[in-house]
């Protein structure tokens, strides 16, 4: 087990966790409104199931793996799955300020959550150390979901999503064919229409993940998302706000990018078909790759302190 960090006050810690609350009802305000009026969101409520995300998972502050935090005999921490009750090494300065006596720490019990995700963990590491290392590709051009609806208006079915197609049935599948399919993820792959799977150049599989995964796609960066969430509480609590905050972000230009009509949220379209859309597609595009590689860089440094190796720098 890495060496624990610096003890937080018990002021300090706890004045973080309450602004990382308010940090995450910030990031969920909308789609917590549209929740509690009973309507969906077609753009965020994605984050909510694919991602199967509670709120009080996202408010629930973590210092990360090493961290210890002095807390009361009585500490609902203490009782919190994967967490372990540690001896202070001596009084905690600024105890007199607590309404309860600091007697203990709290913290990651790293043997204990590695006995039940190890294999995640080791996995996840060289997954993402996988990606990272891959030149990312710029040429997709979000087609994806345009392949997900393509013939959905010659065969009668019905769209993923609430909201009328931009340019039509007819006009969706002009797109479709008229490009070069090229996505490498297969948890975008495995929702194609029938008729669009043999139009993708790549058939990406469960098995063929770890290789084809890239940091130019918008899926896999909104994935950090999802890993930092197979991390629990060994992740920090900014890192996954970061996390979720990237995944958000990617998702807004994901359906802006997309075949429909999304004005209604008072949003203008990235109209791939065109130059100027796809050159503003790239452009995100390539942000939201610096952003993830970074992510992944930080992740990475959890899964190496949870393996007891040197954090990567």
């Amino acid at each position: 087990m890495p060496a624990l960090v610096e003890t937080a006050l018990p002021a300090t810690w706890r004045e973080a966790a309450a602004a990382h609350a308010q940090r995450a009802d910030a990031l969920t305000a909308v789609w917590r409104a549209a929740h509690e009026a009973g309507r969906r969101h077609a753009i965020e409520d994605f984050l909510f199931t694919y991602y199967p995300t509670r709120l009080g998972v996202l408010r629930r502050w973590h210092p990360g793996v090493g961290a210890v935090l002095p807390v009361g005999a009585d500490d609902e921490r203490l009782r919190w799955r994967w967490h372990t009750a540690v001896p202070l090494a001596g009084p905690v300065a600024g105890a007199a300020t607590e309404s309860v006596t600091v007697t203990v720490g709290v913290t990651l019990d790293v043997a204990a959550f590695l006995a039940e995700r190890g294999d995640t963990v080791r996995w996840l590491r060289s997954f993402l150390t996988a990606t990272a290392e891959r030149a990312g590709t710029f040429g997709c051009f979000g087609l994806h979901e345009w392949a997900m609806v393509y013939r959905d208006g010659a065969t009668g079915r019905d769209h993923r999503h609430p909201l009328p197609l931009r340019l039509g049935a007819a006009g969706t599948d002009a797109v479709v064919e008229g490009h070069r399919i090229v996505c490498s993820h297969i948890d975008a792959f495995r929702f194609f229409a029938p008729e669009a799977r043999s139009l993708n150049t790549l058939r990406p599989t469960r098995a063929t993940q770890a290789a084809l995964e890239q940091p130019g796609c918008l899926h896999a960066t909104m994935d950090c998302y999802k890993w930092a969430l197979k991390l629990g509480p060994a992740v920090p609590g900014d890192l996954l706000l970061d996390a979720f905050e990237l995944a958000r972000d990617v998702r807004y230009t994901d359906m802006q990018a997309s075949p429909y009509d999304v004005s209604a949220y008072g949003l203008a379209p990235v109209a791939i078909e065109t130059p100027a859309g796809k050159a503003e597609y790239v452009r995100r595009q390539r942000d939201f790759a610096r952003r993830g590689q970074a992510l992944r860089q930080r992740l990475l440094a959890v899964c190496e302190a949870l393996l007891g190796a040197t954090p990567t720098t």
